[in-house]
């Protein structure tokens, strides 16, 4: 397909599902909608090198290290120090979904697709890669191609369910800031610093006139501060992920003031970094056929099921005993089922959709989106990786 065919037919794609979204209010995503569309055009005929043709692939790669540190501009020191307890529901709810499939997904689905299914489940593509290569030295590929397919369709159990719970969670913030009863001890919103609050606090790094505030270096600034996130990951020999260390010197920047707040939307950068990152994300549908979907499509929507009743489990519990709501708690433990840049993606689809001015969608963003962003580095990007060190030894 034509290069720029290809990247227009991506672009109506994700437009249709954005188009959905708003009409649904967010019920049905833009990622939901978008991995139907994609899924079905596969099947019936939509050329699978769309990315490759549309060259969005490589580009998207490079940039979810921009996006990230991006995450870390819109966040601070201190919206960090209060989500302690949404990293706690994160890693409960990881937890949740090993022990639950352990204990009883083996009599329903048998204990091998128990194992394989809870690390790639709680995570992603690192964690499907650690229990594929696992399943492969056992001589199970099966199970390795399963391990890859939850990673490719656990957003259809993961999207819906966090939309529905995040938009009536955003009703619910959005309600108590009419009644101006919002404050940090009746829902703990936590309010990102306002313009006013910027300019009275002075940094280390004098912000630049407007003048040299540019898309060029705005970005070139962006770049830096990631590839320091890389080298500094490098140095612990990875133990810290790069893009989590990628997520810490984005926010360290914006404290120094190095970096702008929300700086890829002051770029003009954003939107255009979406289209080339949520590609990567969907690129993985191509190797969905029907039939390895029939193949393996008990075990998969079973092992996907008692992963979802594991995560709620463990977050009601959890986020009942730290004073969350139960929809919040919820959404927390099921952002591993599709990380960032769903998280990003799905609270900024609630605030617009529940929000009616620009203050009520600011109060809904300032409360969702630091325990979403949170939540999907801690599930996906760490938690998962550890679980998978361990079920892989259970084989």
């Amino acid at each position: 397909m034509d290069g720029l065919l290809a990247i227009t037919v991506l672009c109506i794609i994700y437009g249709i599902g954005d188009f959905v979204s708003a009409k649904t209010k967010s019920i049905f995503s833009m990622l939901f909608v978008s991995s139907v569309i994609l899924l079905v055009g596969f099947w019936v005929g939509l050329p699978k090198t769309i990315f490759d043709d549309a060259l969005v692939l490589g580009i998207g790669g490079i940039m979810i290290a921009f996006l990230i540190t991006h995450m870390g501009t819109l966040m601070s020191f201190k919206d960090l120090k209060e989500q302690w307890k949404t990293v706690v529901i994160s890693l409960g709810s990881v937890a949740g979904i090993g022990i639950f499939l352990f204990l009883v997904g083996p009599p329903i689905i048998g204990k091998e697709y128990a194992i394989a299914a809870a690390p790639p489940i709680s995570g992603g593509v690192v964690a499907a890669m650690i229990m594929g290569e696992a399943a492969k030295a056992k001589g199970l590929e099966s199970l390795a191609v399963f391990s890859t397919l939850i990673v490719v369709v656990q957003g259809f159990f993961g999207y819906p369910v966090a939309s529905i719970l995040l938009n009536r969670e955003a009703k619910r913030v959005r309600d108590i800031h009419r009644n101006n009863l919002v404050s940090k001890e009746s829902i703990g919103l936590n309010e990102v610093a306002s313009t006013s609050e910027e300019k009275k606090t002075k940094k280390l790094i004098p912000p630049l006139p407007k003048e040299f505030q540019t898309s060029f270096i705005l970005l070139a600034k962006l770049g830096i501060v990631a590839v320091i996130g890389f080298k500094l990951a490098a140095l612990t020999n990875n133990f810290v992920n790069k893009f989590v260390m990628c997520l810490i010197v984005g926010i360290i920047g914006r404290e120094i003031g190095f970096l702008e707040e929300d700086i890829m939307t002051k770029a003009n950068a954003l939107g255009l970094a979406m289209v080339f990152l949520v590609s990567n994300i969907f690129a993985n549908l191509t190797q969905a056929t029907p039939e390895m979907l029939i193949d393996i499509l008990w075990p998969l929507v079973a092992s996907l099921v008692l992963g979802l009743i594991g995560i709620t489990i463990a977050s009601l519990l959890i986020g009942k005993l730290l004073g969350y709501s139960k929809e919040m708690a919820i959404s927390i433990g099921v952002s591993a089922l599709f990380g960032f840049p769903g998280t990003f993606i799905i609270s900024n689809e609630v605030a617009n959709a529940v929000g009616e001015n620009e203050k009520e969608k600011q109060a809904i963003l300032n409360e969702i989106l630091p325990k979403m962003l949170v939540s999907g580095f801690m599930t996906v990007t760490i938690s998962s990786v550890i679980l998978a060190g361990i079920m892989e030894k259970l084989f």
